[in-house]
């Protein structure tokens, strides 16, 4: 294969492509070719990304007039279009540079990084030769110190056809797994356009699915499906975006779920869909810990044995996991061993070559989210589709709040070392002022702290500092508040209307500081923006503009309601509005919702869960039904449930069983779990689920009433509903089974609640 490397102009690169030219950047090339030895994650403090581009911009600022910047270029190798963009070329010295920002001490630097980044110089110094006639040029390795704002060049001179050589030995040690990965994407292309669908027929509602997630994926937009339980959702949105797939040029599906049974159904459905021996590869990524083999060691080859040398055997063993068209994490785990690699690591690289991968929302959604920074380095098309979409606001504030415990500064402050304590003791005084100027319980402010976010960075500086200049680990409460404040950090830089400020007082850790993200949507609409469609689905997406506007989706985001399958048939939903369950009223509540259970039961024995609004409500309606129903069995969620006790509380649910399961309403029970059949045969739901009014909540409502003009709706009506819905859906999962939910509360009755419940329901008074 020929080494030479013919230069595209930028406006003729993507003209250039077609099905036979496999389009690599210059890093995905060099991290192919050049990584080596162990894999070492060893925390050492590096600069934000705000810091890099700060820190590249000081240094391209320094430079002459004629000093050009992000100079793109691009060359040719057999199959290969090599592109990327070098930081900075001086024609008057001949100079072509790449900069690498840092912390600490250079000499700490780990060799093979150094190697990673000469290998990159190089690959830019043969394009530039080759796009500007160079028979030498002259090359700089520029390390720039964020804390002392100083350069150490490191630099080499070559030939054109020294770097031309260099160029030509990576692409080959590419060029075979490019041209593999080439005839993968073309007969993956070919297969999926002749995919049937895996069914006889559609079930009712899906088609209307399939069709609007279609659509959605040939126009590049994104949809909101409300779709009832019992239709096959997952396999109504993959299979549809699987045939979407060729003719859009889409890269990757991800399939993300809020829950390890959503990811689940994902994997079965594609099992479904794609019959053994169709060239698809599918990806389940798992969490760290999860996957974690050696939990006792540190994640370096001086510990971990699957860390050392980790670089060395990669390449095999990513051969072999391609090989695997379903790469769950019981396989993924399992062609690890054999090449002796670390599983969760090995994962992370088939991100890389897989083309649906199902996983969590924060590997797209977060702030450091995995997936997304793959996409956009290296210019995915990628179509998303996220389950439960319901859960998507709640998560989506939860990555992007940030909080710190006056007690986490304490105590860090007592374990730090004395080079330390003088930036944290200022912390803290910052912090006292701050405490005594707002000595209320709980208070919200209009601005952040300066002196106190100032002398925070100067803290976190000083850590960073001690980090890269000690390869010791911290102290754990050192290390959690250092990781606490860096999300603190990073949050005051984008503090605006989306978030809140606030201070809390408790009497036994000291205050609380908290910025608290309320609207997702400054965050998630750059990822809703990248993706070539995005298509979000849930049987509780109702009203779709609270989810539209929180979420910061495009304008022209479809919605649709699929019509549901299920009738009055099947599922019997009965108001009980002669009760109510506002707190005022709960004591008087609790013997008629017993009464009410029971003359249930005994008109039809069966499975039965009741759910509530605190384990207040719970224990007091148990305890009155267990006192006054002795012979009715029953069984109630724990504060605390653990894994095993989830799983027993759900074992209750015998077929040829009979008793009442008390749970909360939002808890481990009142979504994602399935109990088909006679397994379940009805529910009562004694509350509106509405979050609890609060001072957190009461500032939410405020803000939300600024923003969307819905403060109440936005904060409380809207969840509490999604939570009701949710949990009348464990009752009919599939088209044989019947059953009946209680809504016990007067409020079931307003006309505004009964609009925002599904139509097909019809309502009952009882």
């Amino acid at each position: 294969m020929s080494a030479d490397a013919d230069a595209v102009p930028d406006a003729l690169i993507d003209a250039a492509i077609d099905a036979a030219t496999y389009v690599v950047a210059v890093r995905a090339l060099c991290e192919f070719t050049a990584k080596a030895g162990d894999l070492d994650l060893r925390f050492t403090p590096s600069p934000t990304a705000q810091e890099g581009v700060a820190g590249h911009a000081v240094v391209t600022g320094r430079r002459g007039a004629g000093y050009e910047t992000e100079v793109s270029l691009s060359g040719r190798h057999g199959p290969l279009l090599v592109r990327g963009r070098a930081d900075g070329y001086d024609p008057a010295q001949n100079l072509l540079e790449e900069i690498k920002t840092y912390r600490g001490r250079l000499d700490g630097m780990p060799e093979r990084h150094r190697h990673l980044h000469w290998a990159q110089l190089r690959v830019y110094g043969h394009l530039l030769c080759r796009q500007r006639g160079l028979e030498r040029l002259d090359l700089a390795l520029v390390y720039f110190d964020i804390g002392k704002q100083s350069e150490t060049l490191v630099r080499e001179s070559a030939s054109a056809g020294e770097l031309a050589e260099h160029f030509a030995r990576l692409c080959d040690r590419f060029v075979a797994w490019a041209a593999a990965e080439l005839a993968h994407r073309q007969a993956r292309d070919a297969a999926l356009r002749a995919l049937p669908f895996p069914h006889a027929a559609f079930r009712p509602g899906q088609r209307h699915l399939s069709e609007t997630v279609y659509k959605a994926n040939s126009g590049g937009r994104c949809v909101l499906a409300q779709a009832p339980t019992g239709i096959g959702k997952t396999v109504g949105t993959l299979f549809p975006v699987l045939k979407a797939a060729p003719a859009q040029k889409i890269d990757k599906v991800f399939f993300l779920s809020a829950k390890t049974p959503g990811r689940q159904l994902a994997l079965d459905a594609l099992h479904t869909i794609a019959a053994p021996g169709q060239p698809l590869r599918v990806l389940e990524l798992a969490a760290r810990e999860k996957a974690c083999e050696h939990p006792d060691k540190a994640c370096h080859g001086d510990s971990c044995p699957l860390a050392r040398g980790f670089y060395d055997r990669l390449p095999a063993a990513r051969e072999a996991a391609a090989r695997v068209p379903v790469l769950d994490r019981a396989t993924v785990r399992s062609v690890a061993l054999a090449h002796g690699v670390c599983p969760y690591y090995l994962g992370s690289e088939m991100s890389r070559w897989s083309d649906v991968i199902v996983g969590d929302y924060n590997y797209y959604y977060d702030g450091g989210a995995m997936l997304y920074a793959l996409a956009t380095s290296n210019q995915w098309k990628v179509s998303v589709l996220v389950d439960e979409a319901h859960n998507r606001v709640s998560r989506a504030r939860a990555m992007y709040t940030g909080e710190l415990s006056r007690g986490a500064l304490r105590a860090a402050r007592a374990v730090a070392p004395p080079s330390m304590k003088k930036a944290l003791d200022r912390v803290s005084r910052n912090w006292s002022e701050l405490e005594k100027a707002h000595a209320a319980p709980y208070q919200v402010l209009a601005e952040l702290p300066d002196k106190l976010l100032t002398n925070l960075q100067g803290a976190v500086s000083d850590i960073s500092e001690h980090l890269a200049e000690h390869a010791e680990a911290l102290d754990p409460a050192l290390q959690r508040f250092y990781f606490d404040a860096l999300q603190f950090i990073r949050l005051a830089e984008s503090f605006g209307a989306h978030s809140l400020f606030d201070i809390s007082n408790g009497e036994r850790d000291g205050s609380a500081l908290c910025i608290r993200n309320i609207v997702p949507a400054p965050f998630l609409k750059p990822r809703f923006d990248f993706a070539h469609a995005s298509a979000l689905f849930s049987a509780t997406l109702s009203p779709w503009h609270y989810y539209s506007d929180a979420l910061g989706m495009p304008a022209n985001t479809a919605f649709i309601d699929v019509e549901s399958p299920f009738s009055t048939t099947h599922l019997q939903v009965r108001v009980v509005d002669r009760i109510s369950t506002r707190f005022q009223h709960r004591a008087r509540s609790v013997a008629p919702i017993a009464d009410l259970v029971a003359r249930q039961f005994a008109s039809q024995p069966g499975n039965y869960l009741a759910f509530f609004s605190s384990f207040d409500y719970l224990e007091q309606v148990a305890a009155d039904f267990a006192a006054r129903y002795p012979a009715i069995a029953w069984w109630r969620q724990e504060r605390r449930m653990d894994e095993a006790g989830r799983a027993a509380f759900l074992h209750r649910f015998a077929v040829d069983g009979s008793g009442v399961g008390f749970a909360v309403l939002g808890g481990a029970f009142g979504e994602g779990i399935d109990l088909p059949g006679a397994r379940l045969i009805g529910a009562f739901i004694a509350t509106l689920g509405l979050p609890q009014m609060n001072p957190v909540n009461e500032q939410v409502r405020q803000r939300m009433q600024t923003t969307f003009g819905a403060g109440y709706d936005y904060t409380y009506l809207y969840p509490g509903i999604q939570k009701v819905v949710q949990a009348a859906g464990r009752v009919i999962r599939t088209d044989g089974d019947r059953g009946v939910v209680y809504l016990i509360d007067d409020r079931f009755a307003q006309p505004d609640v009964q609009a925002l419940l599904p139509k097909w329901w019809g309502l009952d008074a009882a």
